[in-house]
């Protein structure tokens, strides 16, 4: 199924734990630490994409690797969304 021998060789995986790390970095200013919920939420989508890549991965198949990038893919969006929320606020987070 896959070219890669497990996940980690995977570009896309490693782009979403660069995310990862990129995010936790960001949510350690004070700011961020402030608000428990746009952190936790954040950190937690970030770390969504990264884990549905894998979980996809390890399940062997085309098709159920296939819904779980769509489902990284959403999760994506999701700290996308989250990082706009956190511009957007007058003390800024970033």
């Amino acid at each position: 199924m896959a070219t890669a021998p497990q996940f980690e060789d995977l570009q896309v995986w490693q782009d979403a734990r660069a995310l990862v790390r990129e995010i936790y970095k960001i949510t350690k200013n004070s700011s961020f630490r402030r608000d428990f919920s746009l952190r936790d939420q954040i950190t937690r989508a970030s770390a969504s994409t990264m884990s549905n890549i894998a979980e996809g991965f390890e399940r062997g198949g085309r098709k159920e690797f296939v819904q779980f990038l769509n489902i990284a893919k959403g999760s994506n969006g999701e700290v996308r969304s989250q990082l706009c929320v956190a511009v957007d606020q007058p003390a800024t987070f970033l």
